[in-house]
Protein backbone atom coordinates (compact mmCIF):
# COMPACT_ATOMS: atom_id res chain seq x y z
CA UNK A 1 0.00 0.00 0.00
CA UNK A 2 1.42 3.48 -0.84
CA UNK A 3 2.77 5.30 2.20
CA UNK A 4 1.17 8.52 0.93
CA UNK A 5 -2.56 8.88 0.49
CA UNK A 6 -3.15 12.56 -0.31
CA UNK A 7 -1.28 14.61 -2.92
CA UNK A 8 -1.72 18.39 -2.65
CA UNK A 9 -0.66 20.60 -5.53
CA UNK A 10 0.04 24.26 -5.97
CA UNK A 11 -1.49 25.55 -9.22
CA UNK A 12 0.53 28.28 -10.98
CA UNK A 13 4.05 27.12 -11.78
CA UNK A 14 3.41 23.57 -10.58
CA UNK A 15 0.54 22.22 -12.65
CA UNK A 16 0.11 25.13 -15.07
CA UNK A 17 2.71 27.07 -17.05
CA UNK A 18 1.49 30.57 -16.17
CA UNK A 19 4.54 32.20 -14.57
CA UNK A 20 5.41 34.46 -17.52
CA UNK A 21 1.84 35.74 -17.64
CA UNK A 22 1.89 36.57 -13.95
CA UNK A 23 5.16 38.46 -14.38
CA UNK A 24 3.85 40.38 -17.40
CA UNK A 25 0.63 41.26 -15.58
CA UNK A 26 2.53 42.60 -12.56
CA UNK A 27 4.66 44.75 -14.86
CA UNK A 28 1.54 46.00 -16.65
CA UNK A 29 -0.09 46.96 -13.35
CA UNK A 30 3.03 48.81 -12.19
CA UNK A 31 3.19 50.74 -15.47
CA UNK A 32 -0.52 51.56 -15.29
CA UNK A 33 -0.14 52.92 -11.76
CA UNK A 34 2.98 54.95 -12.51
CA UNK A 35 5.24 52.74 -10.38
CA UNK A 36 8.76 51.53 -11.03
CA UNK A 37 8.70 47.96 -12.26
CA UNK A 38 10.17 45.26 -10.08
CA UNK A 39 12.53 42.83 -11.79
CA UNK A 40 11.28 39.56 -13.22
CA UNK A 41 13.14 37.75 -10.44
CA UNK A 42 11.45 39.86 -7.77
CA UNK A 43 8.02 39.08 -9.19
CA UNK A 44 8.77 35.38 -9.42
CA UNK A 45 9.89 35.54 -5.81
CA UNK A 46 6.38 36.42 -4.59
CA UNK A 47 4.43 33.98 -6.76
CA UNK A 48 2.50 31.71 -4.44
CA UNK A 49 1.29 34.47 -2.15
CA UNK A 50 -2.27 35.75 -2.28
CA UNK A 51 -2.61 38.82 -4.51
CA UNK A 52 -2.91 41.38 -1.64
CA UNK A 53 0.19 39.96 0.03
CA UNK A 54 2.07 39.86 -3.29
CA UNK A 55 1.29 43.51 -4.05
CA UNK A 56 2.31 44.60 -0.54
CA UNK A 57 5.58 42.70 -0.84
CA UNK A 58 6.50 44.06 -4.25
CA UNK A 59 5.28 47.63 -3.71
CA UNK A 60 5.38 48.58 -0.02
CA UNK A 61 5.22 52.20 -1.13
CA UNK A 62 1.56 51.66 -2.07
CA UNK A 63 -0.15 53.05 1.02
CA UNK A 64 -3.28 54.53 -0.56
CA UNK A 65 -6.09 51.95 -0.61
CA UNK A 66 -7.53 53.37 -3.82
CA UNK A 67 -4.20 52.96 -5.62
CA UNK A 68 -3.82 49.44 -4.25
CA UNK A 69 -7.25 48.61 -5.64
CA UNK A 70 -6.31 50.14 -8.99
CA UNK A 71 -3.15 48.03 -9.09
CA UNK A 72 -5.14 44.89 -8.26
CA UNK A 73 -7.69 45.68 -10.94
CA UNK A 74 -5.03 46.40 -13.59
CA UNK A 75 -3.22 43.17 -12.76
CA UNK A 76 -6.41 41.12 -12.92
CA UNK A 77 -7.59 42.67 -16.17
CA UNK A 78 -4.25 42.05 -17.86
CA UNK A 79 -4.00 38.50 -16.58
CA UNK A 80 -7.52 37.67 -17.74
CA UNK A 81 -6.74 39.10 -21.16
CA UNK A 82 -3.66 36.92 -21.43
CA UNK A 83 -5.69 33.93 -20.26
CA UNK A 84 -8.12 34.26 -23.16
CA UNK A 85 -6.15 31.24 -24.32
CA UNK A 86 -5.67 29.31 -21.06
CA UNK A 87 -2.16 28.56 -19.86
CA UNK A 88 -1.04 25.06 -20.75
CA UNK A 89 -0.44 22.28 -18.28
CA UNK A 90 3.23 21.42 -17.86
CA UNK A 91 4.41 18.29 -19.71
CA UNK A 92 3.32 15.11 -18.01
CA UNK A 93 0.82 16.74 -15.64
CA UNK A 94 -2.39 15.48 -17.28
CA UNK A 95 -1.03 11.96 -17.65
CA UNK A 96 0.38 11.77 -14.13
CA UNK A 97 -2.76 13.12 -12.48
CA UNK A 98 -4.84 10.51 -14.29
CA UNK A 99 -2.48 7.78 -13.11
CA UNK A 100 -2.62 9.08 -9.54
CA UNK A 101 -6.41 8.98 -9.64
CA UNK A 102 -6.40 5.46 -11.08
CA UNK A 103 -4.03 4.32 -8.32
CA UNK A 104 -6.37 5.62 -5.63
CA UNK A 105 -4.51 8.73 -4.48
CA UNK A 106 -6.65 11.58 -3.24
CA UNK A 107 -5.86 14.87 -4.97
CA UNK A 108 -6.14 18.45 -3.73
CA UNK A 109 -5.10 21.98 -4.71
CA UNK A 110 -3.72 24.66 -2.37
CA UNK A 111 -3.19 27.89 -4.28
CA UNK A 112 -2.57 31.59 -3.94
CA UNK A 113 -5.21 32.18 -6.61
CA UNK A 114 -8.58 33.60 -5.67
CA UNK A 115 -11.57 31.30 -5.52
CA UNK A 116 -13.06 33.08 -8.52
CA UNK A 117 -9.83 32.62 -10.47
CA UNK A 118 -9.44 28.95 -9.63
CA UNK A 119 -13.08 28.18 -10.40
CA UNK A 120 -12.68 29.87 -13.79
CA UNK A 121 -9.71 27.72 -14.80
CA UNK A 122 -11.14 24.51 -13.36
CA UNK A 123 -14.39 25.08 -15.21
CA UNK A 124 -12.49 25.81 -18.42
CA UNK A 125 -10.75 22.43 -18.17
CA UNK A 126 -13.85 20.54 -17.11
CA UNK A 127 -12.18 19.89 -13.76
CA UNK A 128 -14.74 21.30 -11.32
CA UNK A 129 -15.10 17.85 -9.71
CA UNK A 130 -11.61 16.59 -10.51
CA UNK A 131 -9.96 17.24 -7.13
CA UNK A 132 -11.21 16.01 -3.76
CA UNK A 133 -10.86 19.51 -2.31
CA UNK A 134 -9.34 22.87 -3.24
CA UNK A 135 -8.37 25.84 -1.09
CA UNK A 136 -7.61 29.42 -2.21
CA UNK A 137 -5.83 32.28 -0.50
CA UNK A 138 -8.85 34.58 -0.35
CA UNK A 139 -11.04 32.09 1.54
CA UNK A 140 -8.49 31.03 4.17
CA UNK A 141 -4.98 32.38 4.85
CA UNK A 142 -2.23 33.09 2.33
CA UNK A 143 0.85 30.92 2.18
CA UNK A 144 3.10 30.31 4.09
CA UNK A 145 0.43 29.98 6.78
CA UNK A 146 -0.45 26.28 7.13
CA UNK A 147 -4.18 26.98 7.46
CA UNK A 148 -5.23 25.89 3.97
CA UNK A 149 -3.31 22.63 4.34
CA UNK A 150 -4.81 22.00 7.75
CA UNK A 151 -8.28 22.56 6.27
CA UNK A 152 -7.51 20.14 3.43
CA UNK A 153 -6.29 17.47 5.86
CA UNK A 154 -9.40 17.88 7.99
CA UNK A 155 -11.71 17.71 4.97
CA UNK A 156 -10.06 14.52 3.72
CA UNK A 157 -9.59 12.93 7.15
CA UNK A 158 -5.92 12.28 6.36
CA UNK A 159 -3.00 12.67 8.77
CA UNK A 160 -0.12 15.00 7.91
CA UNK A 161 2.30 12.05 7.57
CA UNK A 162 0.16 10.59 4.78
CA UNK A 163 0.13 13.78 2.68
CA UNK A 164 2.56 15.48 0.30
CA UNK A 165 2.59 19.13 -0.80
CA UNK A 166 3.95 19.70 -4.32
CA UNK A 167 5.01 23.23 -5.23
CA UNK A 168 7.39 25.53 -7.07
CA UNK A 169 7.87 28.29 -4.48
CA UNK A 170 9.44 28.65 -1.06
CA UNK A 171 6.00 29.61 0.27
CA UNK A 172 4.64 26.19 -0.71
CA UNK A 173 7.44 24.40 1.09
CA UNK A 174 7.29 26.66 4.15
CA UNK A 175 3.54 26.11 4.37
CA UNK A 176 4.06 22.35 4.23
CA UNK A 177 6.72 22.48 6.95
CA UNK A 178 4.45 24.50 9.24
CA UNK A 179 1.69 21.92 8.69
CA UNK A 180 4.00 18.96 9.34
CA UNK A 181 3.61 17.73 5.75
CA UNK A 182 6.41 16.48 3.52
CA UNK A 183 7.05 18.59 0.43
CA UNK A 184 8.11 18.05 -3.17
CA UNK A 185 9.98 20.87 -4.92
CA UNK A 186 9.54 21.35 -8.66
CA UNK A 187 12.28 23.32 -10.40
CA UNK A 188 10.51 24.31 -13.61
CA UNK A 189 8.25 26.99 -12.10
CA UNK A 190 8.80 30.26 -10.23
CA UNK A 191 11.93 29.41 -8.23
CA UNK A 192 14.94 27.19 -8.96
CA UNK A 193 15.72 24.03 -7.04
CA UNK A 194 18.80 25.68 -5.53
CA UNK A 195 16.43 27.96 -3.60
CA UNK A 196 13.80 25.33 -2.85
CA UNK A 197 16.24 22.76 -1.47
CA UNK A 198 16.91 25.12 1.43
CA UNK A 199 13.43 24.29 2.73
CA UNK A 200 14.01 20.55 3.12
CA UNK A 201 11.81 18.89 0.48
CA UNK A 202 11.69 15.09 0.48
CA UNK A 203 11.98 15.18 -3.30
CA UNK A 204 13.30 17.69 -5.85
CA UNK A 205 12.34 17.24 -9.52
CA UNK A 206 12.61 18.99 -12.87
CA UNK A 207 9.83 17.03 -14.60
CA UNK A 208 6.38 16.30 -13.20
CA UNK A 209 6.47 12.63 -14.25
CA UNK A 210 9.40 12.10 -11.89
CA UNK A 211 6.93 12.41 -9.03
CA UNK A 212 4.93 9.48 -10.37
CA UNK A 213 8.07 7.38 -10.79
CA UNK A 214 9.22 8.19 -7.25
CA UNK A 215 5.88 7.34 -5.69
CA UNK A 216 5.72 4.06 -7.61
CA UNK A 217 9.20 3.12 -6.39
CA UNK A 218 8.25 3.90 -2.80
CA UNK A 219 5.02 1.92 -3.06
CA UNK A 220 6.88 -1.12 -4.42
CA UNK A 221 9.75 -0.88 -1.94
CA UNK A 222 12.37 -0.14 -4.63
CA UNK A 223 15.35 2.19 -4.00
CA UNK A 224 14.58 5.85 -4.69
CA UNK A 225 17.99 7.52 -4.23
CA UNK A 226 18.59 8.52 -7.87
CA UNK A 227 18.81 11.77 -9.82
CA UNK A 228 17.40 14.73 -7.94
CA UNK A 229 15.74 12.59 -5.26
CA UNK A 230 16.48 13.89 -1.81
CA UNK A 231 15.40 10.90 0.29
Amino acid sequence: MPDYELLIFDWDGTLVDSIDRIVESMHWAADSCGLVRCSDAQVKGIIGLGLPEAIASLHPELLDSALVERFRRCYSERYLALEAEPSALFPGVAEALEMFRAQGYRLAVATGKSRHGLQRVLEGRGWLDYFDVTRCADETASKPSPLMLEEILEHCGVSAERALMVGDSSFDLQMAWHAGIGSVAVGYGAQPLAVLREHGPVLAIENFMELHAWLDRRASGQPVEVGEYVR
